[in-house]
């Protein structure tokens, strides 16, 4: 396999094109097969008629998503790792690093199994009743028992990514999807096969035993794909056992890590919590934001493969020493997406009532949905902007002035926003501003601020930091 699939230096539009669409459409399809999971959640319990169901599936999601992006960010952080010791041509370095972050996905299962495993806090927030609640608690035990299988396979997906092999992820998502939607379809809506079987239908709880079962069949095919696939041979992976842990790569993984993570929980949160809130509202509202979030998050799909791909592309050009196609290829990605963003989101906002009625034929969760819809254009492409100048940012170790802007903008303006908006907080808030629309206009505000931070961040990295950064300097993880 060759270390740097792109060694010329050109630095123009097609080339960048060229780079980034094909690891960019396996990442998406891969992350749309995760994503799925949700949809046909949502879709069935949609379709059973169960409001309290559906209500629960949201606050349930909310609370596992809140814990799992947190951690994923920490795993994730191989992924501009190996990508600058792939683009050098250290092979196995890249491959120790993903030992290492094993290790680390382990690791980290354990806190985040017991936040799952007792989810009293985000039941508090969301203020849910008894049945309510019970429902969520249910939900949550499943998927912390998917945990570790889904942040070991996190680990080999960021891996793959940063060696511009996406294409292996995504079978091994695409085949979970495949296990998930059928085991969904009986465990949520019950299944009867005479005396031979006969399924209760078993509500959200099915949801999360299914989305467990699939998690840990994704876990262990890379396992086996890592040990016997010719491809992995020169990383040092096919020994069939995890090599020691290290301190200092785990501690290169932790400095650069933790800001990402903690990064992507502030980003993640600020949107998830807006479910917690709106729960408050009443079953109708949150199931509402439920169908928006759904589709507002397919669309970002798209945003996140062009994100992963180009900071996987900016990674190995530093590891390779290309600092100028480095710089150039960040900022293509980033209008690449941008414009990918406005396309989709102008696509969606035009045919909301049609594909809010795919979700639902309830008119009163069809009515709470389609005002949020509208936002679906201004949210998702600022979303996009952002996100893949904070992932360009990564892929130049620099990670904690984009926490400071997340939290800033996205927790600040955006979530801190929406509840005064939402809740009219003194008194003096419009009506139309009020409630779900509120939270997602705050959301909106919060996002295009952010995208305008990074935009600059990314600049003054590009003419500041860029010169400082030599291939040598691949394994230094400073976390700025």
């Amino acid at each position: 396999m060759p270390h740097n699939p792109a060694p010329a230096t050109t630095s123009g539009w097609c080339q960048s094109l060229r780079r980034i669409l094909p690891l960019a459409w396996p990442v998406t399809v891969g992350q749309m097969a995760v994503l799925a999971f949700s949809t046909v959640d949502t879709l069935l319990l949609a379709r059973q008629g169960s409001t309290a169901d559906l209500a629960a599936l949201a606050i349930g999601a909310a609370a596992y998503i809140t814990v799992f992006v947190g951690l994923m960010g920490v795993v994730m952080a191989i992924a501009p790792l190996a990508g600058r010791h792939f683009g050098a041509g250290r092979l196995h370095e890249a491959g120790e690093q993903l030992h290492q972050s094993a290790w680390l996905a382990l690791a980290l299962s354990v806190p985040g199994m017991a936040l799952l495993g007792w989810p009293e806090p985000f039941l508090r927030l969301a203020q849910a009743p008894p049945e309510l609640a019970t429902k969520v608690s249910r939900y949550l035990m499943w998927l912390a028992i998917a945990l570790p299988g889904a942040l070991l396979f996190t680990a080999f997906r960021g891996f793959n990514i940063a060696i511009s092999q996406p294409r292996a992820a995504m079978r091994l998502q695409l085949l979970g999807l495949a296990l998930k939607l059928p085991l969904s379809a009986a465990l949520v809506l019950g299944l009867s096969l005479g005396s031979a079987l006969d399924l209760p239908p078993l509500g959200v709880t099915g949801c999360g035993m299914a989305t467990a079962a699939a998690m840990w069949l994704q876990a262990v095919l890379a396992w086996h794909v890592l040990r016997h696939h010719p491809r992995y041979a020169a990383f040092g992976l096919q020994q069939g056992r995890l090599n020691p842990p290290r301190r200092a790569a785990l501690l290169a993984q932790l400095r650069l890590g933790a800001p990402m993570g903690l990064a992507i929980l502030v980003e993640v949160t600020g949107f998830t919590f807006m479910a917690i809130f709106i729960a408050r509202l009443g079953n109708t509202a949150v199931a509402g934001h439920q169908i928006t979030a759904n589709l507002v998050a397919m669309l970002f799909m798209v945003s996140l493969g062009i994100a992963n791909a180009t900071a996987a592309l900016v990674a190995q050009d530093i590891g390779a020493g290309q600092i100028t196609r480095a710089r150039a290829l960040g900022w293509h990605g980033m209008v690449l997406g941008s414009l990918t963003a406005l396309l989709m989101g102008g696509g969606v906002t035009l045919a909301r009532q049609t594909v809010v009625g795919l979700y639902t034929h309830d008119a009163m969760v069809a009515a709470a949905a389609l005002p949020l819809l509208v936002w679906a254009l201004p949210f998702h492409t600022a979303d996009a902007a952002q996100t893949v100048a904070a992932f360009v940012l990564r892929a130049w170790h620099l990670a904690t002035w984009p926490l400071v802007v997340y939290a800033l903008a996205v927790w600040g303006l955006g979530l801190g926003g929406g509840y005064v908006l939402a809740f009219d907080i003194g008194g003096v808030i419009p009506p139309a501003l009020h409630g779900a629309r509120g939270f997602w206009i705050a959301a909106t505000a919060g996002l295009s601020a952010a995208a305008v931070a990074m935009a600059a961040l990314l600049l003054w990295v590009h003419r500041h930091q860029a010169a400082q950064v030599t291939p040598n300097a691949a394994a230094q993880t400073p976390g700025r």
